[in-house]
């Protein structure tokens, strides 16, 4: 926004409309508010006819659908202009306007296709039905689900109840509903049903009762893979028939139960995935690419499989483990591994949650980035940042997509970059446990150093394995000094390959420097320094005394009297120092402490 010559804000025409859900408008970078309850009901009426005269005996019915007051009309032409100068805010008194225009025939709304929710879902939905009347499902298909994707809740929420039962705003909802019936369609014959799944049920909560809707979340569940389910669903449906209307499943629903019965569904997936049709939201692929040298990592790439297998798969994936412990690499790996799953691309951010030389990124600036990478133009943007994480949940509805979110600082920060889909997949990285997601659903697993053989494989993959198998007991003395810390052993071996002629045994012996002072392993320093920054004052303090710890686990007690706190703060500390994997808890009460503790995580100037 900028300001005009008269000093008042100039808040732009409007970049947005939407009536498939919320009522909103974005005007420049704000969302300004629409007025009084049936003010708004008046925007969403012209909204739902944008670009025909709506009557004013029309807009009268609509908005008092009862006995409307004697002043009805010269309400609707204060509300008609109150929204015209909302709308047009440099517009000059008594000026007619552009957006807002009033005729001999009514009211109408100008806006073009790109502009209101509802239009956009009515052009991709005509070209959707266009294919799929040419015998196209898989042109039609990806039509389908972006038209269905600008559907994100009832139908122009916000005005009052009794407005939003009249037939002009259930016809939309009617609308949602039918092309929701013809995407099934269409990916039960592209064998791409999962993707119409979420919709199916959202249609359903509109038409509870429709056995059209039913029909195809039948088929479209057991065509998934989920026989028992699929049945389950069609159970469900013929005892509320009963309860309901006292009636048994027609013709529709009966036939889709008979072809799951005798198996007579084309699995899901069996087609080869089409292109995007021409005009499509570019697809992401941001994904980083593979680390050459990874290695090992089989016991975690065998959970992350398995989360992939159990029942619906899962939603969000929290890795978490120390600075340097190769949890980024492990995720890049693994998204590699899955990316055929998830045909709508790849979205990547660092998050920057413990970035020695910058502050975490603000969850707007991460949806920002990533509505951009999607095809968001820029003008649609909103400003706010529950306007942005809405637009993104609404933008990935319907599609599967692989978001990574790398180095994240808190729950706070990931929450609103959450895709809501069920066919996208969310794989975040940090240092802490983040148990605000994990109480959210995501799954955690902890990332610990690797084993000694893959972190001599690790060193291998850098130096050569005959460069170490010259130097086998200095090159286990080199893992065992780094703590088998990914990060660490990278940056030795960065060091040996660009010193082919210098031993092994020279660099074990720089390693064992008092406080492991070695230039090499500054930017390993300076990862653990990130982790402390965060800490509060009494839990550095406590990290920096257990450098000095002789024992290799320590109680709530002892460290309390090692600190001079009371045993109930300590272990306060400690588990400060564990959220950012610093200690790690063995039983109730004992805490470890990490290998890299004297290395790494205390500053020799403060020890």
């Amino acid at each position: 926004m900028h300001r005009g010559a008269s000093g008042v804000m100039d808040r732009g025409e409007p970049t947005g409309f939407e009536v498939l859900g919320p009522l909103r408008v974005v005007l420049g970078e704000a969302e300004p508010e629409l007025g009084f309850p049936q003010q708004r009901a008046l925007l969403a009426l012209l909204l739902v006819r944008a670009g025909r005269p709506v009557p004013a005996d029309e807009i009268i019915d609509v908005l008092w659908p009862g006995r409307p007051p004697a002043s009805a009309l010269n309400v609707v032409r204060r509300y008609a202009g109150s929204l015209r100068r909302l709308l047009e805010p440099g517009l000059p008194p008594r000026a007619t306007g552009r957006r807002i225009v009033r005729g001999a025939d009514g009211y109408l709304l100008a806006a073009d296709e790109d502009e209101v929710d509802l239009l956009r879902f009515r052009g991709l939905a005509r070209r959707a039905k266009r294919a799929a009347a040419t015998g196209r499902p898989e042109v039609a298909l990806p039509y389908f689900l972006g038209a269905l994707g600008e559907w994100r809740g009832p139908v122009a929420a916000g005005i009052p109840p009794a407005v939003r039962e009249h037939a002009l705003f259930t016809e939309v909802e009617r609308e949602l509903v039918r092309t929701t019936v013809m995407a099934a369609d269409a990916a039960l014959l592209c064998g791409r049903t999962r993707e119409v799944l979420p919709h199916l049920r959202r249609a359903l909560a509109l038409d509870p009762l429709s056995e059209s809707l039913h029909a195809r979340l039948v088929l479209s569940l057991a065509a998934a893979g989920r026989q028992a389910e699929a049945l389950a669903a069609h159970e469900s449906v013929r005892l509320t028939l009963a309860r309901e209307l006292g009636v048994a499943p027609g013709a529709e629903l009966s036939a889709a139960h008979t072809r799951v019965l005798r198996q007579d569904v084309r699995p899901a997936d069996a087609a080869p995935r089409p292109e995007r049709p021409s005009g499509w939201p570019v697809r992401p692929a941001q994904l980083p690419p593979e680390i050459p040298s990874f290695t090992g990592r089989h016991a975690e790439l065998r959970s992350l499989r398995a989360l992939m297998e159990t029942d619906g798969g899962a939603a969000a994936v929290l890795l978490t483990g120390t600075a340097g412990v190769g949890k980024t690499a492990l995720a890049v790996r693994w998204g590699h591994e899955i990316a055929e799953r998830y045909p709508d691309g790849q979205l990547h951010v660092h998050l920057r949650g413990f970035d020695p030389s910058a502050e975490p990124l603000p969850p707007a600036v991460a949806l920002r980035g990533m509505l951009r990478a999607l095809g968001v133009p820029e003008r649609r943007l909103p400003s706010g940042l529950d306007g942005l994480a809405g637009l993104y949940r609404s933008t990935l509805s319907g599609r599967r997509a692989l978001v990574l979110l790398d180095d994240a600082f808190d729950t706070e920060q990931v929450r609103p970059l959450l895709p809501a889909s069920p066919g996208c997949l969310t794989l975040v990285t940090s240092r802490r446990g983040l148990s605000g997601l994990v109480t959210a659903g995501a799954r955690p697993l902890r990332v610990d150093v690797p084993s000694a053989a893959d972190a001599l494989g690790l060193l291998a993959g850098h130096i050569g394995r005959d460069r170490l198998a010259a130097e086998a007991a200095a090159a286990e003395e080199i893992v065992g000094l780094c703590g088998r810390l990914p990060l660490a052993l990278t940056a030795l071996a960065a060091v040996a390959a660009d010193r082919p002629g210098l031993p092994l045994t020279a660099l074990a012996a720089e390693l064992r420097l008092p406080q492991g002072d070695f230039d090499a392993l500054s930017g390993v320093r300076a990862a653990f320094a990130a982790s402390r920054r965060h800490l509060s004052a009494d839990a550095a303090r406590l990290l920096r005394l257990l450098g000095r710890h002789p024992g290799p686990e320590v109680t709530a007690e002892a460290a309390g009297e090692l600190a001079g706190q009371a045993v109930r703060r300590a272990r306060a500390l400690l588990d400060e120092l564990a959220d950012v994997h610093l200690v790690t808890e063995t039983a109730p009460g004992r805490f470890a402490r990490s290998p890299l503790l004297r290395t790494f995580a205390v500053d020799p100037a403060e020890a």
